[in-house]
C-alpha cells in the first residue's frame, strides 16, 4: 500500500480551519455559499484524518507501556490486548484514507445530463430506452434528485428515440457517469407471437451539468433558428414557432429543444450545447491520459458496449468489470446501487494501483 501523504493531510487539516474561521466570522452570503460548499467536501475527509491520528496516537501510548518496564502487570497485559485491536483499526483508516486522498474529478459534485438515445432494433429498441430512462429515473428520486426532461422523442410503439434530461443534485455525475456507453437488452418483445428472444440497444450519455464559468461560447460561435415544432414528439408538439436550435459553428454540434416557450428553449439548449463542449474538453484531457490508464471503467469510450440486460435469465452483466447480478428486475425499478458501487470501487482500485507504481 502507497503511503499516507502527510503533508497534503496536514494541508487539508489547515485549510478546513481556515474555512471555519471565515464562516464565524459572518461574511457576504455569497462568499458563506461557497465556503459552506468547501466546508461540506472537507469534513467528512479531515474528520477521518483527526479519527486516524487518534488511533495513531493510541498506538503509541500503548507500545509506550509495554517498553516502560515500571509498567504494572495488569496495565501491561490490558496494553497488550488492546494493542492489535488499535493496530487492526489503524489498517482499516489507511485505506479508506487512501481512497479519500485520491485525485478528485472536478465534475463529480455537478449536475448532469443524461441523453438516451435508441439504437439497433427499431420499437423493441426505443422500448428499451424508455425503461433505462425510467430506471434512471427512479435511481433519482431514491437519492432525492430531481429530473427535468429537457427534449423527447417519443417511439412508435412507447418507449423513446431519444430522451434528453437534467438531474439536478449534488454528486449526480460521480455517480452515474460510468453509465454512459451501449447498454443491450436480450428478451422477447411482447409483439413476438413465436416467442423469439431479440436483442436491441440504446446509447447512454451522461454529461456533467456545465456552467457558465466552465465553458465560455462566444456569440459569434453560434447560429440560433426558430423554427414550428413537428414530428414525433406526443405532448412535446405544439404549433407556435417555439422550437429553438443552435448551431455551434466551430465543431458543427446542433442541439434543439421543442417546449412551448422560446424564451425557455433558447435557455434549456444552450444548457445542453455548453455541457457537450464541456464533456468534449474533458474526453481531450482523458485521452492525453489514456496511455496511463489502467482502468477500463474510466475509458468513457460511448461506443463501447458495457452491459447487457438478459431478460430470460433474470441477470445484468457489466463487461467492463465482469460483474454479473440476478436482481435484474430490482435493477430495472431503479435498484443500481450495487452496479454503481461496483464501477466506482473498480475506478478507484486503479487510481490506487497507478498511485502504488507511481511511488
Amino acid at each position: 500500500m502507497a503511503k499516507l501523504p502527510v503533508e497534503k493531510m496536514r494541508e487539508l487539516e489547515r485549510r478546513f480551519g481556515e474555512i471555519e474561521a471565515r464562516m464565524s466570522a459572518g461574511p457576504a452570503a455569497d462568499v458563506y455559499v461557497k465556503l459552506a460548499s468547501e466546508y461540506s467536501e472537507l469534513e467528512p475527509v479531515v474528520k477521518k484524518i483527526r479519527e486516524y491520528q487518534s488511533a495513531i496516537d493510541e498506538a503509541t501510548d500503548l507500545r509506550a507501556m509495554l517498553t516502560d518496564k515500571s509498567t504494572d502487570r495488569e496495565m501491561r497485559n490490558l496494553a497488550e490486548m488492546e494493542l492489535p485491536d488499535v493496530e487492526t483499526r489503524i489498517e482499516a483508516l489507511e485505506e479508506q484514507m487512501q481512497i479519500l486522498l485520491l485525485p478528485k474529478d472536478a465534475a463529480d459534485e455537478k449536475s448532469a445530463i443524461l441523453e438516451i438515445r435508441a439504437g439497433t432494433g427499431g420499437s423493441e429498441a426505443a422500448l428499451f430506452a424508455g425503461a433505462l430512462f425510467r430506471m434512471y429515473e427512479r435511481f433519482a428520486s431514491t437519492k432525492g434528485w430531481k429530473v427535468e426532461v429537457l427534449s423527447a422523442s417519443d417511439g412508435d410503439a412507447g418507449g423513446y428515440k431519444e430522451v434528453i434530461a437534467t438531474i439536478s443534485g449534488r454528486g449526480v455525475f460521480s455517480k452515474l457517469k460510468f453509465e454512459s456507453g451501449v447498454h443491450r437488452v436480450q428478451r422477447v418483445p411482447e409483439t413476438e407471437a413465436s416467442g423469439r428472444i431479440h436483442t436491441s440497444a440504446a446509447t447512454v450519455a451522461v454529461l456533467p451539468e456545465a456552467e457558465e464559468i466552465d465553458i465560455e461560447i462566444k456569440a459569434e460561435d453560434i447560429r440560433i433558428d426558430t423554427m414550428r415544432s413537428s414530428g414525433a414528439g406526443g405532448q412535446h408538439v405544439n404549433t407556435t414557432d417555439s422550437a429553438v436550435r443552435i448551431t455551434h459553428l466551430p465543431t458543427g454540434l446542433i442541439v434543439t429543444s421543442s417546449e412551448k416557450s422560446q424564451h425557455q428553449n433558447r435557455a434549456k439548449a444552450m444548457q445542453v450545447l455548453r455541457s457537450r463542449l464541456y464533456d468534449i474538453e474533458r474526453q481531450k484531457v482523458d485521452n492525453e491520459r489514456s496511455a496511463n490508464r489502467k482502468s477500463q471503467v474510466g475509458s468513457g469510450d460511448r461506443s463501447e458496449r458495457i452491459r447487457t440486460y438478459n431478460f430470460p435469465q433474470g441477470r445484468v452483466t457489466d463487461h467492463r468489470i465482469n460483474l454479473t447480478l440476478y436482481k435484474l428486475d430490482k435493477m430495472i425499478e431503479g435498484d443500481i446501487d450495487e452496479m454503481v458501487d461496483a464501477l466506482i470501487s473498480d475506478y478507484q482500485a486503479g487510481q490506487l494501483a497507478q498511485l502504488g507504481e507511481a511511488q
